[in-house]
Formats: C-alpha cells, structure tokens, sequence
C-alpha cells in the first residue's frame, strides 16, 4: 500500500537531518508525500527554554526550506508544511493562531509539558516537565515533581490532551498516549489500571465528540498512529495502544500513520506493526494528505 509521513523533524529543531535528506530519504522509501512537522516556537511565549523547540529567529528559514523543497520535488513527491504546536495550559496551544500568517498545510497538536497536580504553569516560572524527556531527566521530574505518583502523572497528562482537544485549531492529534514513554524503564503505572483506562475512554470521547474548525461547525480529528517510541526501541507499540485504538474505531475516529521521524532512516519505520495494529482494531482503512485539484491539502483514505 500506499504511505506518508507527515510527522518529521530535522535540523531546524531535534531532528539529525536536513530537509534534503527527509526527502530523499522518502522517495527511496516510496512514500506518497512528506510534511515537515518542526516544534514550533514556545519561548517568547511561555518563557520556557529548551533546545528541542524551533527558535524564534529561525522560523522564516524554515517556512523558506520546505516550501523550496516543494518546488524542487514537485512531481516526484509531496510535501507540505507544517508544525508541531504545543499545548501548555494556560500559556499556549493550537488554537492560539499564533501562526495563521504562515503557509502552513496543518498543524499537529501535541502535549509534552505535564504541571504536577495544583500547580499549573505560569509564564517565565514553574516546572517545565516534558512526558517524554530522557531518562535521567524524567526520572528527577517524576520524583521531585511527581512523588513517583504514576496516577498523578497520566491525570496531568490526558486533563492537558483534553483541554487541547476541546480548545481546538489543529488538524491532527499528536501521540495520544506518549505519557506511556518512559513506562518501559521506569513502570510509572499499569496500562491495566482502571483508572488509567479511564481515562483513555474519556479522551477518546472528547475527540468522538468534534472540535470547532477553522471555517466553522464541526468535524473529527485525524489521530496519529505514531511509530516514534518503537524507532526508538522505547516502546513495544505505537501510540495509540491496541487499546486505545480499538475505543478510537468504536467511535469512527480517522487515523493517518507517521513515524514521528527526526532522522532519515525513521521513515516508514514500523509501519507494518502499525498496519497490523490498526486492522486488529477493526480499522480498514487509513488517511493520506495529498494535493487537492485547488491546490489544497486533500485527506484521501487509503486501504490497508
């Protein structure tokens, strides 16, 4: 079959390679088309410093870079701009428009930052926890942070991806569960745990339920099915679950499959697990961004 990948990092953030090389890499690959996902800039905003995110300075290279790639790989294979936007209660997230001036083709809305419970963040201060941070790292901020309360960390996690979700102003959910990242070395909770579980059915309701679109009235969510975890060797699955993707099915929840790719020989990587995943779900079908007749982005769905 057919595939994309529309969750790719390079240089311009975390990513080890240039956009180039991603494309290159995807036309060897045989994928359909390409979108270049770059954290978006946070610290004017949050004041929160990190050297993972896209800086400020560095955004209208960026916009330039793909959009030149575009030109050049016109007719051999797709690409699209776009950004990963961050979704920190209280300080940012998609539905802020901070980029609507840009040419982008979509956005991904994903949640990182995790605030410990009654704490929340503030501009310039506080804790800036990411879910999915290195070992060591993640190890510190779940005990100083956390009290090494698995519980605690999920809730903090799936009230941010909610909050997103119905706040709106992008166009595909990022990682739905990356909270689980770390689980492997450190068995913060049980997947098993009703109270986790919990908390995926409601996650997977508030997505069901729709989202204001840019235009106006209502529609789904595309939800990533994100290989990146498995790339890394940190996680046995994709994000979503097996069980989180069958609450997805049971509420007709579209799905496309990214490798969250932040080096050229991420892309396309276990994307056959996904596939499988998916079909075990009851999914049969799979969402490809493409170029429409207007030259707009035009999601086709794809069997798998």
């Amino acid at each position: 079959m057919t595939w994309s990948c529309l969750h790719t990092h390079t240089v311009f953030c975390d990513g080890k390679d240039d956009v180039a090389a991603m494309c290159e890499a995807a036309v060897k690959k045989g994928l359909l088309s390409i979108g270049f996902s770059s954290h978006a800039p946070i610290l004017k905003k949050t004041g929160i410093k990190t050297d993972w995110h896209l800086r400020g300075e560095k955004l209208d290279e960026y916009v330039e870079t793909v959009l030149a790639a575009k030109k050049q790989w016109r007719g051999r294979l797709e690409v699209f701009l776009g950004l990963e936007v961050d979704y920190i209660e209280g300080l940012c997230g998609p539905a802020d428009g901070d980029f609507r001036e840009l040419p982008l083709d979509y956005i991904i809305g994903s949640v990182h930052y995790a605030a410990p419970p009654g704490t929340g963040f503030s501009r310039g201060s506080g804790p800036a926890f990411t879910v999915d941070a290195p070992a060591e790292e993640f190890e510190a901020g779940f005990r100083d942070l956390f009290n090494n309360d698995g519980k605690a960390l999920y809730n903090a996690y799936y009230d941010a991806y909610t909050g997103m979700i119905r706040a709106g102003g992008f166009d595909i959910a990022g990682h739905f569960d990356l909270v689980k990242k770390n689980n492997k070395r450190f068995n913060c909770f049980s997947p098993d745990d009703p109270g986790y579980q919990k908390r995926l059915l409601e996650t997977a309701d508030c997505l069901a339920s729709g989202r204001e679109a840019p235009a106006g009235g209502k529609r789904p969510v595309v939800v990533e099915v994100n290989t990146g975890g498995m790339n890394r060797g940190l996680t046995a699955e994709p994000y979503p679950s097996p069980a989180a993707l069958k609450l997805l099915w049971e509420r007709n929840i579209p799905l496309t499959v990214t490798a969250d790719a932040h080096s050229a020989d991420h892309l396309g990587g276990y994307y056959e697990e996904a596939r499988k995943a998916m079909l075990a779900a009851g999914y049969t079908g799979v969402m490809l961004l493409t170029g429409g007749k207007d030259g707009k982005p035009l999601w086709i769905e794809e069997r798998l």
